[in-house]
């Protein structure tokens, strides 16, 4: 059975226990009513919902997925949106980094 998302229960089971907090900015997950913002949500790394596997779904919050929308990874770095957050290469998760070490 998969979610929504068409991500398998194996999967999401391992990427909730990797990912505590947004693979981008950092900031630890809160509940929806608490705010919308930081709560999770799942990302695709690579913008492409055909790539279902560990290297390219992680949770990252609202606000940075809302931020990166459809754009390339290495472009949305290099926005002000990151830029005004800390968020760079080096900072971001090693999921993250991983992405960014094969090209993305």
């Amino acid at each position: 059975m998969a979610n929504n998302w068409n991500i398998p229960n194996w999967l999401e089971k391992e990427v909730r226990q990797r990912d505590r907090s947004c693979v981008y900015c950092g900031v630890q997950f809160t509940p929806a009513q608490v705010s919308r913002k930081s709560s999770a949500s799942w990302e695709h790394i690579i913008n492409d919902e055909t790539i279902i596997n560990r290297e390219n779904i992680a949770l990252c919050c609202c606000g940075c997925n809302a931020s990166k929308g459809q754009k390339q990874l290495s472009e949305w770095l290099q926005s002000k949106y990151c830029k005004e957050r800390g968020i760079t290469a080096n900072s971001v998760a090693p999921v993250i980094k991983l992405a960014i070490a094969n090209g993305h």
